[in-house]
């Protein structure tokens, strides 16, 4: 027998579905069910790479972690990358089948259900529950039509739908209520019950206010869940979680980041964050580059050359090269790394024209994107330190060059990224590095930090555990489940 199913809506984005989805993934698997997450169609370039060799959204990695099974490209059949304001990556099932304008995407999306279903039809069939994610909200009816996230998706399958509100940004009574009068009936009793979310104070001063909410749209309420402070161990997904990013109070080592139009993968950098004694800051806009810089990190985009220009264009290239001729340290990742070289070639159009671009010429290396996307888990060995990196490589480009022969890491006994003769610019491919506690203690060591106390894997599981335990006090969980159905 499939499993049955709920699904998450809200009413608007970043009002916390992926956290409460994640959350209750970590409690029903706890509970001993068979747990997993499911989320039609996402859009985001923080993605993670999976054992059976794709790539999903970020948030979808971390629920089923928290329903503790693996991660499965099924799990996010259709990702949207963004390359551009008006385009992106197509990835299906964990593969890039196409880039296209936000207007032919809307035009054509109906091609891509079948995939969802089939995807959709392969988590059901091994799980007790599947709780399924959507996208932004239900209300934005002029997407209704063709819609394969919301709305669309649910009536497909007969998913009951939970709606969640945020009171912290206000105006959540209007929110809901407004989701209800917008909607036609037929969507309107798809939605089988809301909560509240990230709520401050006293939850007994808003029973009035539940109240009022289902009185106006005969929904009940499953509760109200309060702020979970807690939430900011966890992996964000959009980069959306770096516009309240406020500059790090320096306690220490400090790390500088440049917010690229296109970053991507950017938890990549959450362990540093979290670390004691670190100081992690996002550059934004072209704010200068402090002179107390100890590291710069130049992060993954999802469009390399079109970032690289930014860069120029902000005039962080300026800084990014005084910086290293004073001896100053600068990691590039991924795509960071393929900007620290000599040149970067678009022979196939792959980000736009076919084209090539000078680099910032740090590292003599130069790399050309290719059509066969690296899409895979991996470890490695760090050359310096001798210890193991458990990381994932998500890119296009091939990358080679003299400082290629002085390896950041060995993997699979071949050389991986590059390392100048100084010794002070870095590139790597290897995402999530950082994630590890041996290599990572290593490596801060280098840059003057003795750092033993952050276990950070522990620290993500404690968190999900303090997630679930959060919501089993706040929302009715035997109501939840008794809303869950057989999909149709």
């Amino acid at each position: 027998m499939t499993a049955k199913v709920l699904m998450f809506m809200g009413t608007g984005s970043d009002v916390g579905k992926s956290l409460i989805v994640a959350g209750l993934c970590r409690l029903f698997a706890n509970r001993g069910l068979r747990v997993a997450p499911f989320k039609p169609q996402n859009m985001s370039n923080n993605a993670a790479a999976t054992n059976d060799g794709g790539e999903i959204g970020r948030a979808q990695a971390l629920q089923a972690r928290a329903a503790k099974i693996p991660a499965s490209v099924h799990m996010n059949p259709v990702l949207l990358k963004p390359e551009s304001e008006t385009g992106a990556q197509i990835i299906v099932q964990g593969k890039r089948v196409a880039t296209m304008k936000a207007a032919a995407f809307f035009q054509n999306r109906q091609q891509f259900m079948p995939a969802i279903l089939e995807s959709f039809a392969q988590v059901t069939a091994n799980n007790d529950l599947v709780l399924v994610e959507g996208a932004g909200s239900p209300a934005e009816t002029n997407l209704r039509q063709g819609d394969l996230a919301n709305m669309g998706f649910a009536q497909r399958v007969g998913a009951p739908v939970i709606l969640i509100g945020d009171i912290h940004r206000g105006g959540v009574i209007a929110a809901l209520v407004g989701t209800h009068a917008v909607l036609d009936e037929t969507d309107q009793n798809r939605i089988k019950a809301f909560l509240i979310n990230k709520f401050h104070g006293d939850p007994n001063l808003f029973v009035e206010g539940s109240k009022s909410i289902t009185d106006r749209t005969a929904w009940p309420s499953l509760g109200i869940v309060p702020h979970f402070p807690q939430a900011n161990h966890l992996p964000a997904e959009d980069a959306v979680a770096l516009e309240n990013n406020l500059p790090a109070k320096n306690h220490g080592l400090e790390i500088c980041v440049l917010k690229l139009p296109r970053i991507a993968n950017f938890d990549d950098l959450d362990p540093l964050r979290l670390e004691p004694g670190v100081a992690l800051r996002f550059l934004k806009n072209g704010e200068p580059l402090p002179a107390s810089c100890d590291l710069l990190i130049i992060p993954g985009s999802k469009s390399t050359m079109a970032d690289l220009a930014e860069i120029r264009r902000m005039g962080w290239d300026v800084d990014i090269l005084a910086h290293a001729r004073r001896g100053g340290k600068v990691l590039g990742l991924c795509g960071g790394y393929q900007m620290l070289g000599r040149m970067i070639h678009d022979p196939l159009g792959l980000e736009g024209l076919p084209a090539s671009m000078q680099g910032l010429g740090l590292l003599d290396v130069e790399t050309t994107l290719q059509g066969e996307k690296a899409v895979n888990p991996t470890q490695a060995l760090h050359v310096a330190s001798g210890k193991i990196i458990t990381a994932y490589e998500i890119h296009l480009g091939q990358t080679t060059g003299p400082d290629t022969q002085r390896p950041f890491a060995s993997k699979n006994g071949l050389p991986e990224g590059a390392i100048n003769p100084p010794g002070n610019i870095i590139g790597t491919y290897l995402h999530g590095c950082f994630s590890g506690d041996a290599f990572r203690h290593a490596f801060l060591k280098t840059l003057g930090i003795n750092s033993s106390s952050l276990a950070y894997d522990v620290l993500i599981d404690d968190t999900l555990n303090a997630l679930a335990k959060h919501l089993e006090q706040s929302l009715d969980i035997d109501m939840l489940l008794a809303l869950a159905e057989h999909p149709q």
